[in-house]
C-alpha cells in the first residue's frame, strides 16, 4: 500500500490553465504570424513534422539506446556503462544528439518540401512550428498526465502504476514514486518558470532555423548549419551539466543562462541575417509566386 499526499484542488487548477495555455498559445502565434505576414500555413505544418520526425521519431530512440538503455527496457551495455560513468561526456551527448539530428531536420526541410520557398518569412514561420509544436508536444502533453496522475493519486489508484512500472522498468519505479511529492509542489511561481523559459527555447528554435534557412538558401553561408549544431549542443551540454552538477546552478540561475543564450541566438541572426535580407527584399523586385 502506497500513502501520497493529495493534490490540492487549486494545484490541479493551475495544471489544467497551464496545459491549456501550453497547447492554445503556440496555435494562436501560428495564426496571428501567418495572417499578418501572408504566410502559408503548411511551413507551420513542416517545422512541427521535422521535429516529430527528427527529434522524437529518430533521435530519441537511438540517443535512449546508447545512453539510456534501461528507458527503453533493455540492460546496460558496455558504451552507455562508459558514458554515463563520464559526466562531461554524458552532457556533451545530451547536447548533440538534439543539436545533430534538430539542426539536420532543418536543413532537410529547407533543401527539400520549403526548397522554392525563399521569403524570409519562411525562416521564422518554420521555426514557429518546430518551437511551437515543442511546447504543445511536451508540455501540453506532460501537464494533460500530470492532471490525470493527480486524479490519480486523490482516489488511491495511483500505486497500480508503480506496481506496473516495477514490474517491467524497477530502476524507473522510484522517478513515479517521488512524483506525487513533486505534484504537490507545483506552485504558480513555478509554472510561470516554466513559461519563461519556453519563451526564451522558442526564441532559440527561431533564431537557430534563421541560421539554418540562410544556410541553404546562400551556399557561401553554408558554415551556419554547423555553427547552428555546435550553439545547440553548447546549450543543451550547459544544461546537461547542471544535471550531473558539474556546474552547481540554482533553477533561476539555469532560467537565466537559457534567456541569454535564447535572445542571443535569436536576435543576432535576427538582425544579421532576416533583417538585412528584408532592407534588400524592400528595393528588389517581387518574387515569383511559390506554386507549392
Amino acid at each position: 500500500m502506497y500513502d501520497f499526499p493529495k493534490i490540492g484542488t487549486g494545484v490541479i487548477a493551475m495544471m489544467v490553465i497551464a496545459m491549456a495555455l501550453f497547447v492554445i498559445a503556440p496555435i494562436v502565434i501560428w495564426i496571428v504570424w501567418t495572417v499578418k505576414k501572408k504566410e502559408k500555413f503548411t511551413t507551420i505544418i513542416v517545422g512541427a513534422v521535422t521535429f516529430l520526425l527528427f527529434a522524437i521519431v529518430l533521435e530519441k530512440p537511438i540517443q535512449n539506446v546508447l545512453i539510456f538503455p534501461t528507458a527503453m527496457g533493455l540492460k546496460e551495455h558496455a558504451a552507455s556503462q562508459f558514458i554515463n560513468a563520464r559526466p562531461v561526456l554524458w552532457a556533451f551527448l545530451v547536447g548533440f544528439f538534439p543539436g545533430l539530428f534538430e539542426e539536420t531536420g532543418r536543413f532537410v526541410a529547407f533543401k527539400t518540401v520549403l526548397k522554392k520557398r525563399k521569403n524570409r518569412e519562411t525562416s521564422i514561420s518554420y521555426g514557429l512550428g518546430h518551437g511551437g509544436f515543442e511546447v504543445i508536444f511536451i508540455l501540453g502533453i506532460n501537464y494533460l498526465n500530470y492532471i490525470i496522475y493527480a486524479m490519480m493519486i486523490n482516489s488511491g489508484t495511483f500505486g497500480t502504476i508503480i506496481e506496473q512500472v516495477e514490474a517491467v522498468a524497477p530502476d524507473q519505479a522510484e522517478a513515479y514514486a517521488a512524483l506525487p511529492a513533486q505534484l504537490a509542489a507545483i506552485t504558480a511561481f513555478s509554472i510561470f518558470i516554466t513559461i519563461w523559459e519556453r519563451i526564451f527555447a522558442v526564441l532559440f528554435h527561431t533564431g537557430a532555423s534563421l541560421l539554418v534557412f540562410y544556410a541553404c538558401k546562400d551556399k557561401k553561408k553554408f558554415w551556419l548549419y554547423p555553427l547552428a549544431i555546435l550553439l545547440h549542443t553548447a546549450m543543451d551540454g550547459v544544461l546537461g551539466l547542471t544535471m550531473v552538477n558539474v556546474i552547481m546552478m540554482s533553477d533561476v540561475q539555469i532560467e537565466a543562462v537559457v534567456t541569454v543564450i535564447g535572445a542571443f541566438i535569436f536576435f543576432v541572426p535576427y538582425f544579421l541575417l532576416y533583417k538585412k535580407d528584408k532592407d534588400r527584399g524592400a528595393s528588389a523586385e517581387p518574387a515569383a509566386q511559390d506554386p507549392q
